[in-house]
């Protein structure tokens, strides 16, 4: 593979990673909890890696020529898309809001204890902060987010229908390892936006009660409406 087809696989892909979707969802949810969003968003990041392997070995593309094969897919995928879309909106209406710190504190003006006050919103009502119910383990975190890309037959068939078009076999590399490279490249696009997605969802909503718990019911929405489209466009689309 030559430079300029490199370079022009590279900006495809760019442009896939920053195109909202499932995992954008699931990644700015995961920023919101109280526990740390990096096993979520490595979940989802190893789900790419096992595509790559699947496409590697072959098994991708058969798959992909096996119409009963992906009905089966798209529906184990689409059903747990759908859950996790519902348990991100329950995860939303749980949500709870306490306080901030409420402990003493010296006041050299006075040279007594004194309270702090409680941040006020626009409004004068308390800053709450935005807090899970739920603990999720990292494992537990991880586990959801490589089912998520991993279980996506939209993701297999990205690439399947994508990596293939930029193989040379006129290149001395054979060509299952050109398909792993780009497969690591695409991988490798994805971590930085994915983080990127994850710190700038933490830095930005997380001081922002309303806003994070309005962000969290779009991305349960937005799970949803992807799984009901995907068993629309399998079982309901001749």
């Amino acid at each position: 593979m030559d430079l300029a087809q490199f370079t022009g696989f590279l900006l495809v892909s760019v442009t896939l990673a920053c195109t909202p979707g499932a995992d954008w969802a699931y990644i700015i949810s995961s920023a919101l909890g109280k526990t740390s969003y990096r096993p979520a968003v490595w979940g989802l990041l190893s789900g790419y890696l096992v595509h790559t392997a699947l496409l590697v070995c072959g098994i991708a593309t058969l798959v992909a020529s096996s119409p009963t094969l992906l009905m089966w897919l798209t529906a184990a995928g689409s059903i747990y898309l759908l859950w996790l879309g519902i348990s991100t909106l329950r995860s939303a209406k749980r949500a709870k809001f306490f306080a901030p710190d409420t402990s003493t504190r010296f006041d050299p003006a006075t040279g007594n204890l004194d309270s702090p006050p409680h941040p006020r919103d626009e409004t004068g009502s308390p800053i709450a902060v935005l807090e899970k119910v739920r603990h999720q383990s990292p494992s537990k975190q991880f586990f959801k987010g490589s089912l998520t890309s991993g279980t996506n037959p939209k993701a297999l068939l990205l690439y399947v229908a994508l990596i293939p078009q930029y193989l040379d076999s006129s290149q001395k590399l054979p060509l299952s390892l050109q398909t792993g490279a780009l497969g690591l490249t695409h991988f490798a696009v994805s971590v930085l936006v994915y983080f990127s997605v994850a710190m700038a969802a933490k830095a930005l909503l997380r001081s922002r009660p309303l806003a994070a718990r309005i962000v969290t019911l779009c991305s349960g929405i937005i799970m949803i409406l992807l799984s009901l489209g995907l068993i629309y466009e399998q079982f309901f689309v001749a």
